[in-house]
């Protein structure tokens, strides 16, 4: 269609610190094996897409943007301007940064933990909400991306689960208790689909 365009989202491939059961947040691992293997997956079901992209957006973590390049490079598209920016970053989680969840459950009991990764206002200590990190996320995607989404322009953006959640739940108009459940896989592209309107048309999931 001559006037449809496309944002694709991806959540990062599996972190080393995903596969080691750790919360991570604004800790800077790098990508396993399997999580590269997911970004050439992600690639590969973006490239049969044939989506020519104007510019990738990903956070300011190596994760995301090693999954970006891989992905761009998948696509061979990897000249495209990409911008680099902290307010995409996963969600913060302060004082649990770093520890395992199941040492985390011990320490402060299943029922506190819970409600810190599941609750949309209540932040961990030292660290941020899901309501938070919607805070800066959807600021710079409003000024940032939906202008040139608008414009005409096909957007990609490589994040991280809550950053991702918080566009979604703005895009498909998510209530917070839908948002909270939401879970978004590593390494499997989100596409919408736009017509000269902020608002998508369209949305394909491309889990496999």
């Amino acid at each position: 269609m001559k006037d449809q365009n496309f944002l694709v989202l991806v959540r990062h491939g599996q972190s080393e610190w995903n596969a080691k059961n750790l919360f991570t947040g604004w800790k800077n691992p790098g990508l396993t094996s399997d999580g590269k293997k997911e970004a050439i997956k992600a690639g590969s079901l973006i490239k049969q897409r044939n989506i020519q992209f104007s510019m990738m957006f990903t956070s300011a973590l190596k994760r995301a943007q090693i999954t970006g390049q891989i992905i761009l490079d998948g696509i061979e598209q990897a000249d495209i301007e990409v911008v680099k920016d902290e307010a995409l970053n996963e969600r913060d989680y302060g004082d649990l940064s770093g520890l395992n969840k199941d040492d985390a459950r011990k320490e402060w009991g299943e029922k506190q933990v819970h409600i810190w990764r599941r609750s949309f206002d209540v932040p961990p200590p030292g660290g941020e909400s899901l309501k938070d990190t919607a805070e800066r996320v959807l600021p710079f995607f409003n000024i940032s991306i939906l202008p040139k989404i608008i414009e005409g322009k096909n957007i990609l953006v490589t994040a991280h689960g809550n950053s991702l959640r918080s566009l979604v739940m703005q895009l498909d108009n998510l209530s917070r208790k839908e948002v909270i459940s939401l879970e978004i896989p590593t390494g499997a592209p989100i596409i919408y689909s736009f017509e000269a309107n902020e608002k998508p048309t369209f949305k394909e999931n491309l889990f496999e």
